[in-house]
């Protein structure tokens, strides 16, 4: 279920010169934010959980997922290219699912690893804060990467829906509106980060194996549905 030469297409679109230069913007921000922080507030173990969840879960993490998950595959379909790869001998569910690892991997380089360093810099680690935040980006970036690709498959606006989706339900919704945040990434992989480490300092409004499931459930629905839209296309390029 993996194809590297399909693999080394798509990293090689995602990491183009303006891509990756959009994809390095934000982990860039988050740790000059961090590093001004440490740098003006000293260590706060509570300052450091508010900045890893307000600035890289709840904006970071899913704005990359937006650019890696749809940029994957939406921009070969808007363009017809798709069908040159659809030609070959390659079955569609085995380019959906590569396509995903790499929008997986893509998304966690440039959201966990910032995001560990951030939470390193903020308070070296105290109560497991930079680990518990990690592992939110983590499972966050497979979930995100998922739902996005999809989106790549059924709208040619699904930057523009990403977009809204990341910073209007999950960063301004799911901050505000207690219903809405059961129905969000951001809460549900904070969940994994409560019950590693923060001391009460990081809370969800989701349960751990409610989150846990729906983190699962969402991935592979999202998966299957993209393989499946996938497979309708024809070698025109139309539905």
């Amino acid at each position: 279920m993996y194809d590297p030469t399909v693999a080394r297409l798509t990293y090689r679109a995602l990491l183009g010169r303006r891509r990756a230069a959009i994809l390095f913007v934000l982990p860039g921000l988050l740790l000059l934010i961090a590093a001004a922080v440490r740098a003006f507030n000293g260590v706060d173990d509570q300052v450091a959980a508010d900045v890893l969840g307000g600035f890289a879960i709840a904006t970071m993490v899913p704005l990359i997922g937006v650019i890696a998950g749809t940029g994957a595959i939406g921009p070969e379909i808007d363009d017809g290219s798709i069908v040159y790869l659809l030609a070959k001998p390659v079955k569609r569910p085995v380019i959906v699912v590569t396509k995903l690892v790499v929008a997986i991997a893509v998304t966690m380089v440039f959201s966990a690893v910032p995001t560990f360093a951030a939470g390193y810099i903020l308070n070296g680690n105290g109560q497991q804060i930079a680990v518990a935040y990690t592992v939110a980006a983590l499972v966050a970036s497979i979930a995100y990467a998922a739902l996005f690709l999809l989106l790549g498959t059924v709208s040619r606006h699904a930057v523009v829906i990403g977009l809204v989706y990341a910073l209007v339900w999950e960063t301004l919704f799911g901050s505000l509106v207690p219903g809405a945040r059961t129905l969000s990434v951001q809460q549900w992989s904070l969940a994994l980060a409560e019950r590693i480490g923060g001391d009460g300092m990081i809370t969800s409004d989701v349960g751990l194996p409610l989150a846990v499931a729906l983190l699962a459930g969402v991935t592979l629905l999202a998966t299957g549905y993209a393989g499946r839209k996938l497979r309708t296309l024809t070698l025109a390029g139309e539905e």
